[in-house]
């Protein structure tokens, strides 16, 4: 790209690099705010391997801009503390060594303030770049900025989802936040719907149009026998009447990995359901445990924190399936379908793998995804933590199956017209 652009393309670039700046200030912002109802303790408690601190994400997306930005595109940029890319590289391994995950709980040093510190820093730098940086330098570095955005909005829900594990684990189940008005409801009917979703060859994947993850990439056409979909998700009610049924007794119902999970886990609800009786907070009904605490069991909210092998389990009782990956997106844009975002993560039949045609992104961000397409299955939509502006339907978020800390549900489907 020339060095010394038309005067109209010059001023797109300064728009741009304006609204870039712009939406960095904010989703900057929006991690701080996140963390603000914790204390120095909450945010350095790690509750599992799966799970990490709170100071650990405000710190490991500083890394990310620094590591991935400003070390490789800003020559002037020093770096806070050259040390800190071994505490706060996550898993690339051409960007040097790293502490081990299951370990990040051990980093009382450095404490919480010099975290901010790095922050600050990191944003002034990055501010700095944005306003400074030659055509050259911001056509090379935009892209991964960008990037940078979209993985920290990663990390703000998972600051939700990790805390909520780890205040999970006292035993007087303290509230993240004082409790809102409104719990998360469906705004549905209670019966539900089949729609007949799209057949035969469709085409599934990013279109092009603004900003995609490269595993939602290339493009790419796929045949879908006739089948049906859910017009809204199984709800918390509709889940209790399997509990109450046996489902959690009946292994027939059960993947092998499933029952063999529920076994040795002990599984007998969903992840933060309090059962009646329960000494934590006895009541003679249904609880629920949540970033507002502890509420009685809604009904008519959907159902939460599952495995996919409870809602594969849950699937076979109810005479129905749960939908692939594709039949999901081909699904998305039909009328009356309610539900795909802001409320649960949706678990799909679909093993994470690459789209014909994949290629990682070039350089360290090859690491984002593509190593990890093995052992996971895929989930479609987003959820109630999922930051506003993030989600979008050919999003593929990825779990291992038996995993329930995170705000994931599910909608049936069935073959036939």
């Amino acid at each position: 790209m020339s060095l010394n652009p038309s005067p109209a393309r010059g001023a797109q670039r300064d728009d741009e690099r304006a609204a870039l700046a712009r939406h960095f200030a904010e989703v900057r912002a929006h991690t701080l705010a996140l963390a603000a109802p914790l204390s120095a303790e909450d945010q350095c408690v790690q509750s599992m391997a799966d799970a990490s601190p709170t100071k650990w994400h405000l710190a490991h997306t500083s890394w990310f801009f620094e590591a991935v930005v400003l070390a490789a595109h800003a020559p002037g940029y020093r770096a806070f503390d050259s040390r800190w890319s071994h505490l706060f590289n996550s898993y690339y391994e051409s960007l040097g060594p790293r502490h081990p995950r299951p370990q990040r709980g051990l980093l009382t040093r450095p404490g919480l303030a010099e975290v901010h510190r790095y922050r600050a820093h990191v944003d002034a730098g990055i501010e700095e770049f944005i306003a400074t940086a030659t055509e050259a330098a911001w056509c090379g570095a935009a892209p991964l900025l960008e990037l940078g955005l979209h993985h920290e909005q990663q990390h703000q829900e998972l600051v939700l989802t990790d805390i909520l594990h780890a205040l999970s684990c006292n035993p007087l189940l303290p509230a993240y936040r004082a409790a809102e008005p409104q719990p998360l409801r469906l705004a549905t009917s209670p019966r539900s719907g089949w729609l007949a979703g799209p057949d035969g060859a469709v085409d599934i994947g990013h279109d092009g149009e603004g900003f995609a993850f490269d595993n939602e990439t290339p493009r790419h056409r796929v045949w879908l026998q006739p089948y049906r979909i859910a017009d809204r998700l199984v709800t918390c009610g509709e889940f209790a009447d399997f509990i109450e049924d046996g489902g959690y007794r009946t292994a027939s119902l059960w993947l092998s990995d499933g029952w063999a999970a529920v076994q040795a886990q002990g599984w007998q609800a969903p992840a933060y359901w309090i059962a009646p009786g329960d000494p934590r907070a006895p009541a003679g009904h249904w609880q629920v445990y949540g970033l507002d605490g502890v509420r009685p069991l809604d009904r008519a909210a959907p159902a939460s924190h599952l495995s996919l092998y409870e809602a594969a389990a849950y699937g076979e009782w109810a005479g129905a399936r749960l939908p692939t990956e594709a039949e999901w997106e081909a699904a998305a844009g039909l009328p009356g379908l309610r539900d795909l975002h802001g409320q649960v993560w949706q678990w799909t039949r679909s093993s994470y793998d690459p789209y014909p045609g994949y290629r990682p992104w070039a350089g360290s961000v090859g690491e984002y995804n593509g190593k990890f397409m093995v052992g996971q299955v895929v989930l479609r939509g987003s959820s109630v933590a999922t930051p506003a502006g993030h989600a979008r339907s050919s999003y593929r978020n990825f779990f291992p199956p038996a995993t329930r800390w995170q705000f994931s549900g599910l909608r049936l489907a069935r073959d036939g017209a």
